[in-house]
């Protein structure tokens, strides 16, 4: 194995003697939601942008348009909070893990890859269930019917953490999670309240109906406050996890 493949870099300096920059001097860059694991970009750093994302914390890029250092956000606001960086087995790709200050598209999309190519597997699941392509998708996101369904019954809640990612970065206007986000915590955090309240009442009723309503409004409340406090919900899964093991 090459040093890149078993040597760990811990410090900037180190990972750049490890990093195979190409001939211009860079290396390519994919930045990560670190809540919502959604990809946001794809950029290239120098030695030097490595060096200053590192001792500052945010991210930093060169362009290969301007011939420049960039600091993601320096004009926009949308500075990108780095929580962890690493490297792939060659040494030939970068990845950090953000906290988004906003969206990272220049178009003021929540993430560079907003257009996606239909592909022929898709087409092929939505006619064997008898519906569009948008609407299989969703059913199988939703696990609610499709083949896919069988392979991720929480696969919603993945999707549901993206969706309220995307509209905390670019706050369409007229949304409701925007109008929640935008009143701010104590705002999203009665809402929790009252949607317990619901979810207490509808028990109390003994109505399944009742019950199931309150209880999806309970979960994207929740899930937008674990958003607005910029905490994944990899991590609440990780914690019921280690409780279920000890």
């Amino acid at each position: 194995m090459s040093d890149a493949e078993t040597k760990q870099a811990s410090t900037a300096g180190e990972l750049a003697e490890l990093i195979k920059w190409s001939a211009a001097g860079l290396v390519a860059a994919v930045v990560q939601d670190a809540v919502s694991k959604d990809v946001l970009m794809v950029a290239y750093m120098n030695e030097e942008a490595l060096k200053q994302t590192v001792q500052t914390g945010e991210a930093w890029f060169y362009s290969r348009s301007r011939q420049e250092l960039w600091h993601k956000g320096a004009t926009s606001g949308h500075v990108q909070q780095v929580k962890s960086l690493s490297y792939d087995c060659d040494a030939d790709t970068l990845l950090l893990k953000v906290i988004p200050a906003g969206p990272a598209c220049h178009t003021g999309a929540y993430s560079c890859f907003y257009r996606e190519l239909p592909l022929p597997v898709q087409e092929l699941n939505a006619a064997s269930n008898g519906a569009d392509g948008e609407t299989a998708a969703k059913e199988g996101a939703a696990g609610t019917g499709g083949k896919e369904a069988t392979h991720d019954r929480f696969a919603i809640l993945g999707a549901l953490e993206s969706v309220i990612a995307k509209r905390d970065a670019e706050r369409p206007e007229g949304a409701y999670t925007t109008y929640l986000f935008e009143k701010g915590v104590d705002k999203i955090l009665k809402k929790v309240g009252e949607e317990a309240a619901e979810v207490i009442i509808a028990a109390k009723n003994r109505s399944a109906d009742e019950l199931r309503y309150e209880a999806s409004d309970l979960i994207y409340h929740l899930l937008v406050l674990l958003r607005e406090q910029k905490l994944p919900l990899d991590e609440v899964l990780q914690e019921l996890d280690r409780r279920h093991n000890k």
